[in-house]
């Protein structure tokens, strides 16, 4: 088969590979039709995760049908089209049933695997470990780019932004960074109830998708973007809860100085930096700060979601490739800004 292969930092390939093959009575093997591309990826290609080696199969995200499966496998069948979930879990181990999938024991202490640990969805064919727990149906009606925004982006938005914020009816919310899954978070923040949601990014054409993904509002980053953020919050004490949703220093510190007393900060963004927290100033101030890789445990509340109407993720598609043009695919994504990107879909 072919597959995007990882050969070191700044270096991958579309090439062929052998095909994979069953290795435990638990897998599926799935014919990959629709995928998409990761910020994670890009932070492999920068040589930020070193655990990914020579010879990887990127990706983690996608949509496909089941060709072959484990004798062990009950749920999942040949012919069935499913989501591949971005996180593996046994559902056994003691972090599994505790709701913590993100951290599956039996895989090695993290169910992050995919395009890291073993081969990827960036490929005509991938095997699925634990198929029946990481394979999930898409339902007639939904498409396959929208069922590939619930393999990663929107649960991580609303499990590590919303949920994790404790976001909850009539609260004001404010979403540092209106990049993929800042969206997520605007997205399913609105759908849970916020009265106000205020994405706050430095790029207008984020900012304008911001709207149309629920904002109630939007602030342009600048100097007098905190003093805004803190007026829009109850009596002008600060928002309920901010959502960090890119991954810096600077934001992690807008978010804590957005919060009014009693607030929370969901840290989403993946940070390569050390931040400063300034317990001398926030001891009293009985804020919560959580942090968090997704669990991917929501995805059936969110196909739910998407067939009540209440999230539309389409729209996070704004750009479409094939298998052939995946140069091209991550160009693009790497230069979203200019390219006024926010997902790409990739296609067999």
């Amino acid at each position: 088969m072919k597959a995007l292969v990882y050969h070191g930092p700044g270096t991958k390939a579309w090439e062929d590979v052998p095909d994979p093959v069953l290795q435990d009575p638990t897998d599926a093997i799935v014919k990959v039709e629709t995928t998409t591309i990761c910020g994670t990826d890009l932070h492999i290609l920068k040589g930020d995760v070193p655990a990914v080696t020579d010879g990887r199969i990127l990706g983690h995200e996608g949509v496909g049908v089941v060709t072959e499966v484990g004798e062990a496998c009950t749920k999942v069948k040949v012919g069935d089209r499913v989501i591949i979930s971005c996180i593996s879990k046994c559902m056994e181990c003691d972090y599994c049933k505790e709701g913590l999938t993100s951290h599956c024991q039996t895989l090695g202490g993290i169910g992050w695997i995919f395009g890291h640990l073993i081969d990827g969805t960036q490929a005509e064919y991938v095997r699925v470990p634990f198929a029946d727990n990481g394979l999930i149906p898409l339902p007639d009606g939904v498409t396959a780019e929208q069922g590939a925004m619930l393999s990663d982006i929107l649960p991580t938005g609303f499990e590590i932004g919303v949920q994790y914020g404790a976001v909850k009816e009539g609260d004001v919310v404010a979403v540092i960074g209106a990049g993929p899954v800042g969206l997520a978070s605007v997205m399913t923040a609105a759908s849970a109830g916020a009265a106000k949601v205020i994405a706050v990014d430095g790029n207008k054409f984020r900012l304008e998708a911001a709207r149309d993904f629920g904002a109630t509002d939007t602030i342009e980053a600048g100097p007098e973007a905190l003093e805004q953020l803190r007026a829009m919050g109850r009596g002008g004490a600060g928002v309920d809860v901010a959502i960090e949703a890119v991954g810096i220093p600077e934001t992690f510190t807008t978010c804590l100085d957005a919060i009014r007393p009693g607030g929370r900060v969901a840290n989403v963004g993946v940070h390569g930096a050390p931040v400063s927290f300034p317990i001398e100033r926030d001891w009293i101030n009985n804020i919560t700060i959580t942090t968090g890789l997704v669990n991917a445990t929501t995805t059936e509340q969110l196909l739910g979601d998407i067939t009540a109407g209440k999230i539309a993720p389409e729209k996070f598609v704004t750009h479409r490739f094939t298998f052939d043009q995946w140069e091209e695919a991550y160009d693009t994504f790497s230069r979203a800004a200019d390219e006024h990107a926010l997902k790409v879909i990739v296609t067999a």
